[in-house]
């Protein structure tokens, strides 16, 4: 099931996607798309509505984030052996995690550039959706503990991650720098997520072109691996690294600049869309 909330910020509806890749309106089933959503009581559920019954939503405007109380915002660095390479980073022994610290958006929601940042990247990354409590799980019971899926642009300023000191975090956790959506794919409809074509345009070229069948650790082995220092929550998100193609890899390097419209999609997870803006604090509140 594809699952999404659209509207404007604080006014959004949940809905999903029907066979025809119609928005239908879930308003009158779930009052919104939460973490008890993700539950899989709730997700069975909402599995048995007839979709085809519910009225179908002809203009619905912007596309939020696919559900509302995202928790913990946990990334992976690195998880690509050829993205690695490109950036001259040594693959790592085990996964290298870091945190978002901004507020979700949406999936075509505007990406605004922090003030002077001059190294602002792109990364196509595939999701995974907590939606039960994992503490201390086994890789083999990993995958039973994910809702679902979706795509992720983690958006990241290079100088801020690699010249300012200290973690990632400062270039990975600024104001939009973490679209989200434009669905939440439920796990079984998603089926192996070890075997997604993913892509990413800036103006209309192809710089990213992967799969996730190359991640050096598996979906499976990161929700075990980070249950191991911390509990994970019901809509709890986890990036899971990016392919080749981002702009710091580039021959001179290409970084992100007022008036760019990146793209980006992941098989069966949607599409996003986002234009990118010089720093203009209106665009974030």
């Amino acid at each position: 099931m594809k699952l999404l909330r659209y509207g404007k910020p604080g006014s959004e509806k949940p809905g999903c996607i029907d066979a025809q890749g119609q928005v239908r309106d879930l308003s009158g089933k779930v009052s919104d798309i939460d973490s008890r959503t993700l539950a899989p009581d709730q997700l069975r559920a909402l599995q048995g509505i007839d979709i085809e019954t519910l009225p179908i939503v002809a203009q619905p405007g912007r596309i939020a984030t696919p559900y509302a109380g995202l928790g913990k915002f946990i990334c992976v660095g690195l998880n690509y052996s050829d993205h690695a390479a490109e950036t001259g980073a040594q693959v790592p022994d085990e996964p290298i995690l870091f945190n978002k610290w901004s507020q979700p958006t949406g999936a075509n929601d505007p990406v605004v550039l922090p003030r002077n940042s001059v190294k602002s990247d792109w990364e196509v990354e595939l999701g995974v959706v907590i939606g039960t409590k994992a503490r201390y799980v086994s890789e083999a019971d990993a995958l039973a503990h994910v809702a679902g899926y979706c795509v992720v642009n983690d958006v990241s300023e290079r100088e801020y991650q690699m010249e300012r000191g200290g973690t990632w975090d400062k270039g990975k956790g600024c104001d939009t720098f973490g679209p989200i959506g434009p669905w939440l794919v439920t796990a079984d409809e998603v089926g192996d997520p070890q075997n997604l074509s993913m892509w990413l345009d800036v103006n209309g070229k192809r710089f990213q072109n992967g799969s996730t069948k190359t991640m050096i650790f598996s979906v499976a082995h990161l929700v075990h691996y980070i249950s191991q220092f911390t509990t994970l929550y019901p809509g709890d998100l986890i990036s899971t690294g990016t392919p080749p193609g981002v702009g710091l890899g580039q021959k001179p390097p290409v970084f992100l600049k007022d008036g760019d419209v990146m793209r980006l999609g992941i098989q069966g997870l949607g599409e996003q869309e986002q234009k990118v803006h010089a720093w203009n604090a209106s665009l974030l509140d």
